[in-house]
């Protein structure tokens, strides 16, 4: 398989920022923070992270929480997913939310997030007047139980 190649680039004095990822098989690239930033309990805070991208058409690059930061300190991303658009060219910056009950101290160059980045498949919503019928049907929110 080929590789893509995604083009980037970082906001001036935050070249040591630019994402990696812990491992070469990682499905995700490690986000960090560009500045210091306080975020209270039980609010959402903007943590920029001084990258740009230019995805191609056809692809997206999707914000995801890091695990231990949902786990040790009750840290997580308020639109996880978050979706940044092939046509944006803004910095992109993650909505982290603090459910504890302290404030959370994010320190510049601390890994707020990980970024897959994604081909979208090329589809077409067609409007319909039925649907055709499943097992499953319309049950949703919990209606195949526990197990």
């Amino acid at each position: 398989m080929s590789k893509k190649m995604i083009r980037f680039r970082m906001a001036p004095g935050c070249d040591d920022l630019a994402p990696r990822k812990a491992h070469e098989d990682d499905a995700a690239w490690d986000l960090r923070s560009r500045c210091f930033i306080t975020i209270p309990p039980r609010r959402s805070t903007l943590v920029p992270t001084g990258l740009f991208l230019e995805l191609p058409p056809g692809y997206e690059a999707q914000i995801r929480p890091r695990s231990g930061l949902a786990l040790k300190h009750d840290i997580m991303l308020t639109n996880s997913p978050g979706t940044v658009d092939a046509g944006y060219r803004g910095e992109v910056g993650i909505i982290v939310y603090n459910g504890g009950g302290r404030s959370f101290y994010v320190r510049r160059g601390d890994r707020m997030a990980q970024m897959v980045i994604a081909e979208l498949a090329p589809v077409e919503l067609i409007a319909a007047d039925e649907l055709d019928e499943t097992a499953r049907g319309a049950g949703g929110f919990g209606s195949t139980g526990r197990d």
